[in-house]
């Protein structure tokens, strides 16, 4: 039986203006909406079509006899990725990380469509590159950089796992009571939730958390350990601020729940998506066995 010809999937999510038309259901009501809040049409719309033009642009370059696959960021969930894919992210660099968590193992192609406002951090590539790109990937000629992922396991066997980060706690960010175990040492506590953040998460919330707090956890993003970060310790009686941050390599966190209602575990800002964290529930958080192979040249 011959073998079918490689599949590229391409993911995008909605521009502002796709946000907009499908909020207010006019072009005229779109404009009417940003010129009362200062802001002109022109602009909205001159991103969507930076945004039109690279995902033509990306289709293009597609060796002809490839097969390919179209799919938003919020059907990822309900994508069936086979290993052979080979997976191409075009927009912003959130994009990787919302994508990365469905994979495992595919080769990741991130694809910058306004590099005026991407720092392009993840999606390396813009529509210039795209000449021979994805058959360099396919055929193993291009570059790929594996980025550690974080795990996070519940004792009833549930997971997710993150590119950037993991955020443990009440859903409505209010405070959140645990009992936290690293490396020997354990603390009941209650905070505004916990971050843990891989290399690559580590310019992004946790970055803010460590200017904020004088922190310094270097991570690279192949670096196989996570930071944790616990957000805004609050001191009483029967909660302590002793453990406010630390590194994970081989070992594990351990968090036990003493939240009665609204506890939860939501992997790189995606909050729709969670694992429910109630009073008494267990959670391990350590390095995934997954990694993210990002293609980088």
């Amino acid at each position: 039986m011959e073998a079918l010809p490689p599949r590229a999937v391409f993911v995008t999510r909605p521009s502002e203006y796709e946000h907009l038309i499908a909020r207010h259901a006019t072009r005229d009501q779109v404009r009417f909406f940003l010129e009362q809040r200062g802001h002109t049409l022109a602009e909205v719309e001159a991103r969507h079509a930076l945004q039109e033009s690279a995902i033509a642009a990306a289709h293009a370059a597609l060796p002809g006899e490839w097969r390919y696959a179209d799919v938003r960021r919020e059907d990822l969930d309900r994508f069936l990725f086979t290993p052979e894919d080979l997976v191409v992210a075009v927009g912003q660099d959130g994009l990787v990380p919302n994508v990365a968590k469905y994979l495992s193992g595919q080769k990741v192609i991130g694809i910058n469509t306004d590099p005026g406002r991407n720092d392009g951090v993840l999606v390396r590539f813009t529509v210039n590159h795209l000449d021979g790109l994805f058959e360099r990937a396919w055929h193993a000629d291009a570059q790929i950089e594996a980025r550690t992922m974080a795990e996070a396991k519940l004792d009833s066997g549930d997971r997710l796992v993150a590119l950037n980060e993991l955020f443990i706690g009440h859903r409505s960010h209010q405070s959140a009571r645990y009992f936290i175990a690293d490396d020997g040492r354990g603390e009941e506590q209650s905070s505004s939730g916990l971050i843990v953040a891989t290399g690559t998460g580590a310019t992004g919330w946790a970055r803010s958390i460590m200017l904020a707090t004088g922190a310094d956890l270097q991570l690279a993003p192949t670096q196989t350990a996570l930071g944790w970060f616990v957000r805004e310790l609050f001191p009483s009686v029967a909660t302590g601020t002793s453990m406010r941050r630390g590194v994970l390599t081989n070992d594990t966190l351990r968090i036990t729940s003493h939240m009665n209602d609204g506890g939860v575990v939501f992997a790189d800002g995606m909050e729709a998506d969670f694992l429910q964290f109630g009073w008494g529930r267990k959670l391990e958080v350590g390095v995934a066995s997954e990694k993210l192979n990002l293609v980088t040249a």
